[in-house]
Order: structure tokens, then C-alpha cells, then sequence
């Protein structure tokens, strides 16, 4: 290949650390403080709602280092660790916090884009990976930032490079977008059945009020400093497990002793259970059914329903219910989100004929399949085009990179 290998700080015109700006130097206005949250893999964020500045005279008094559309900033800290993004044009006057490198690279020898693409590559981030300290949090000082090794092939070669990624990058962007929106439109589907569903109701069905038509039980975490209970062979579930509408195991499981000397309890199959407290509330209300006898954490609780609901029709159901209400999601302390139990007894829930259940469950779950094949067909595909981009920037700083064929959408 032949292309020159050069350390970053050598390439540049400034290579320094953003400053040091505290809460008591912001203003409401003013010049603009870039932070490492505004640095992608390769993009600006803009996140103008978060903006944060300081004011003229702040700006003069800590001699701030003023950055300028071209620059390319560094994320000294994850995630990942070494990220890059070139500023784009902008009306403001920018700075930039402590944990970014500024860099002004000499454009005889680097191109800001070219750097850029580099900074996404497998080689770039094992190289910075290496160089990076700290045993709870990653991050790369600046003087072993400005150590990493750069590839400088001439600056024609730069450009030819650049337009080909430019071009199959924004393909590869068009392409992840129509696949996303197809993944969210397989979603809203589902979504839009189930308010057909249970907002055209059918002759007899009848309202009643979930505490009328279920028990409920509690869960527990057995001792943690007991390891005999963490070896067995039955279920235990946590926030973790709940991402399905039915449950048959979970990630950890424990032993008899545990169920019988601790807190958690056995719940039978055909029993749901439904997360009342936990950040997994943010995506929902999450409710499962069990196919199998499990165990449970004091996060979730346990859903017996009499004998007039089938089981699987009342997750459908409580999911619907809770998800369009507007009361029973609240947050709790540090902003943990909780369903409260007095509510949840509360939600009402449409009860038809026991036939008529299992008539709906059969559709449900018919349509269910097919969306989540959609979803897995989707979903292969941006992760196919994850891939795609990783084996352009191996190519392209390998000096194997030929002109863009295109990517289909």
C-alpha cells in the first residue's frame, strides 16, 4: 500500500483539551459548550435542547479555546472511547468541554473527513483501546491520544476515498432508515389490531375492574450470601427476563431451599406476571404468561385469573389497557418508574364469552407471528448493514477500496 504512517499530534496545527467549564460559569446565552454528548461515531448531535453556554465575558476571563466548523472533536471517554466529529457550519461560537480534543489538523497532509471515516475503523478503535486507563470508566489521555498511529496516503488518495464512503454511507443511512421504518410500521400494526380489538366489542362482553377477576401474589429475592440457593433448576425471574408475552425460563435460577426459606414465591403455569417497578416500564407495560412453574423478583407480582379468563387473552388485554392509560405509569424514587397496585386492581378490563377469548388469542398470536418474523427480517437486515459499513472502513484503510456500486434500499 505504501501510505504514510504518522502520530496525530504531528498532523495537526492544535491538538489541545477543550475547558474546564463549571456550572457556575454557564449563562443562558452566549457562546455555545460543545460536550462529548454532542459527539457521535463519526457525527455531530446537535441535541440543541440540551444546549449549554457561557457568556462573552466568561469566555475572556478562562481564555476559552475556540473551536470553528472543520475541527474535528475527540471523545476522550466512552462510549466509545476515542469517537470523532467534524463541526459542521453553524451560527454559534463554540467551545468545547475538557474531555474533548480539539483538532486542527494540517489539510496538506490529513483531511478532517478522511480522519473522521479512520475514527470509525476496527483499526483506530483497537489502537485507542490500548492506550486507554481506568478500572470503572475507559478514557484516553490526550498524550496517549496524539500517540496513535495515522495512515496519510497522499491527499488525492484522501479525497477519492472520502467521496467513495461518503456515497456509500448515505446509501447505507437511506437504507437503515426504510428498514427501521418498516420495523416501526410491523409494530404499529400489531398495535393498531389491538385497538380494533378491544375498542369494538362484541355481544356479551361485559367490564369488570382487575382486582374482581384476579388474585395476586408477591416475589422476593432470596439471599444473595447463600450460594446452595443460586444452583437449581427452577426459574426465578427479574425485569430482565420480561421482554416476551410468554415466559418458559429465565436467566438465573435457584433451588427448592430457596423457594422454601425466602420470600419468593412459586408461581403455577397459566399465571401471568407483570413488571410493576423498573426502567423496562419505559417500553411499556410488561406482562407474560407463564408456560411453566416459576419464581419471581419483588419488581414484579403475580396475576391469577378465575376461571371466566383465559390467560393469554388477559395479557393482550392488560397490556392494552395499561399502555393507553394515562395514571397508572408514575415514577418513583431517582426516577424509577412503578405501576401502583391500588391502580392496577383498578383497570378495567373487557371480559366476552370464553370462546370469543380464545377466538381473539388465536388472531392475536396468528398476526403476532407474522409481525415478529417482520421484525426478525429487519432487524437482519440492520445489523447486515452494520457489518456492511465495518467492511467498507476495513477496505478503505487497507487500500483495497473501489468505486461505490451502491446500496439498495
Amino acid at each position: 500500500m505504501g501510505w504514510r504512517i504518522q502520530k496525530l499530534s504531528s498532523l495537526c496545527d492544535t491538538f489541545t483539551d477543550g475547558d474546564w467549564i463549571e456550572s457556575k460559569d454557564q449563562s443562558p446565552e452566549g457562546v455555545r459548550l460543545i460536550q462529548t454528548g454532542n459527539v457521535g461515531e463519526g457525527v455531530f448531535k446537535d441535541r440543541r435542547h440540551k444546549s449549554r453556554f457561557i457568556s462573552i465575558d466568561t469566555f475572556n476571563r478562562l481564555k476559552c479555546t475556540e473551536i470553528f466548523p472543520g475541527d474535528c472533536l475527540v471523545s476522550r471517554l466512552p462510549d466509545p472511547v476515542g469517537r470523532s466529529c467534524v463541526i459542521p457550519q453553524t451560527t454559534d461560537r463554540m467551545i468545547t468541554a475538557v474531555d474533548c480534543t480539539i483538532i486542527r489538523l494540517r489539510k496538506s497532509q490529513l483531511l478532517p473527513e478522511f480522519f473522521n471515516y479512520f475514527t470509525q475503523s476496527y483499526l483506530y478503535l483497537v489502537a485507542v483501546e490500548s492506550l486507554t486507563s481506568g478500572a470503572t470508566r475507559k478514557r484516553i489521555s490526550r498524550k496517549n491520544l496524539g500517540a496513535v498511529s495515522i495512515p496519510t496516503p497522499p491527499i488525492p488518495e484522501q479525497q477519492r476515498i472520502v467521496a467513495i464512503l461518503d456515497q456509500a454511507f448515505a446509501d447505507i443511512e437511506k437504507a437503515r432508515a426504510n428498514a427501521e421504518q418498516n420495523l416501526k410500521n410491523a409494530r404499529e400494526l400489531f398495535d393498531s389490531y389491538l385497538q380494533q380489538v378491544f375498542s369494538q366489542r362484541g355481544e356479551g362482553w361485559v367490564d369488570k375492574p382487575l382486582g374482581d377477576a384476579c388474585t395476586f401474589s408477591s416475589g422476593g429475592t432470596p439471599s444473595k450470601k447463600n450460594s446452595s440457593y443460586w444452583i437449581g433448576n427452577i426459574p426465578w425471574v427479574s425485569g430482565r427476563d420480561m421482554k416476551s408475552t410468554q415466559l418458559s425460563d429465565s436467566l438465573l435460577h435457584i433451588s427448592q431451599s430457596a423457594v422454601n426459606e425466602s420470600s419468593t414465591r412459586m408461581a403455577p403455569a397459566g399465571s401471568l406476571l407483570i413488571l410493576v417497578r423498573g426502567m423496562g416500564l419505559a417500553h411499556g407495560a410488561q406482562v407474560a404468561e407463564l408456560t411453566v412453574p416459576c419464581t419471581y423478583n419483588q419488581d414484579i407480582k403475580g396475576i391469577h385469573p378465575n376461571s371466566e379468563l383465559v390467560s393469554r387473552y388477559l395479557v393482550f388485554a392488560l397490556r392494552f389497557q395499561i399502555n393507553c392509560s394515562d395514571s397508572i405509569l408514575s415514577s418513583a424514587a431517582h426516577g424509577t418508574l412503578k405501576i401502583d397496585m391500588a391502580e392496577l386492581k383498578n383497570v378495567i378490563i373487557p371480559v366476552p364469552p370464553t370462546n370469543q377469548q380464545r377466538n381473539i388469542v388465536n388472531r392475536i398470536n396468528s398476526l403476532n407471528a407474522e409481525v415478529n418474523n417482520l421484525e426478525t427480517i429487519y432487524k437482519r437486515k440492520l445489523k447486515a448493514l452494520t457489518e456492511l459499513k465495518k467492511s467498507l472502513l476495513k477496505k478503505a484503510f487497507s487500500g483495497q477500496l473501489t468505486e461505490s456500486k451502491g446500496i439498495a434500499a
